[in-house]
């Protein structure tokens, strides 16, 4: 296993490129807290905004950004991986010509891959990236080891969480676990579902004072986004509020945070895309 992965990262060092696009992995501690919901709409904001943008959802297993959307793609990201597909068949076009990668079950693990397979897989992967300003990924809850090697290799990581006890502590489990990993990695918080801003200011506070006397790092606020009912009758709808409630109050608050984060220095974590950084990890 130890030889699979020097193979693994060989490869990533023979596909070099400069053109790497700010990638920016949403993640929460634990599932009902609205991280795909924020997923959704803060990249159809973030388009509005100017950027190019492509969604990647990475919530192997229980994938269900293109289901939020109302879409049926015929291939997953998984599927380009193990050579079933080229990334072409892959991409699906949204609202707003927001282009997503669905996910799937698969094993990252690529321990039945040649390395002409790898090698096709990342330059593809590597030409859409080429194409994009900002990249987000939709992780899944928790801190599985697979949540965690996407948030590490994407280097920037928006923590997702409610005003309810067990979301904030589990927000915080998140929190510790990619600061212990790597403490240079910029976390943004996003507080959904308050009641009011003063509510969410709370939320704030309490992550912010905890993660500074505990793990010694900044953890930056960079919006709350009310309950909102609208919310819901979207998501029934299979369609993001963002463009069915556009008046909505949760609507003008994403916009907003899609506004702090384009404030915000992306990290700059290297010269190699997204996709190398995720392959060219530990596999063992």
């Amino acid at each position: 296993m130890v030889d699979q992965a020097e193979r693994l990262r060989e490869i990533v060092k023979r596909n070099k490129t400069t053109n790497s696009s700010r990638v920016i992995a949403i993640t929460s501690g634990k599932g009902g807290v609205g991280k795909t919901n924020l997923a959704v709409n803060l990249s159809l904001a973030l388009i509005k905004l100017g950027s190019r943008v492509l969604l990647v959802d990475a919530d192997l297993g229980l994938a269900n950004v293109d289901v939020m959307l109302g879409l049926v793609p015929r291939y997953n990201l998984g599927q380009v991986i193990t050579g079933q597909c080229n990334i072409n068949e892959i991409i699906t076009v949204g609202p707003l010509g927001l282009r997503i990668i669905a996910s799937g079950s698969a094993d990252y693990k690529m321990a039945n891959l040649s390395d002409r397979s790898i090698d096709f897989c990342l330059k593809q992967l590597n030409d859409i990236e080429k194409d994009t300003d900002i990249m987000i990924v939709d992780t899944g809850a928790g801190i599985s080891r697979n949540v965690l090697k996407f948030v590490l290799a994407a280097g920037e990581a928006i923590v997702v969480t409610t005003p309810e006890p067990t979301a904030i502590t589990d927000a915080y489990g998140v929190i510790k676990v990619i600061a212990n990993s790597n403490p240079k990695t910029p976390i943004w918080l996003v507080v959904n579902m308050v009641k009011d801003e003063d509510e969410g200011q709370q939320v704030v506070e309490r992550l912010q004072a905890v993660c500074n006397k505990f793990l010694g790092i900044e953890l930056i606020n960079i919006g709350f986004i009310p309950f909102d009912n609208q919310v819901s009758k979207a998501v029934k709808e299979q369609q993001p509020f963002l463009i069915g409630k556009p008046r909505s109050v949760a609507a003008q608050q994403v916009t907003q945070v899609a506004k702090n984060l384009m404030n915000r220095s992306a990290n700059n974590i290297g010269t190699q895309t997204f996709f190398q950084r995720l392959f060219g990890g530990n596999f063992n």
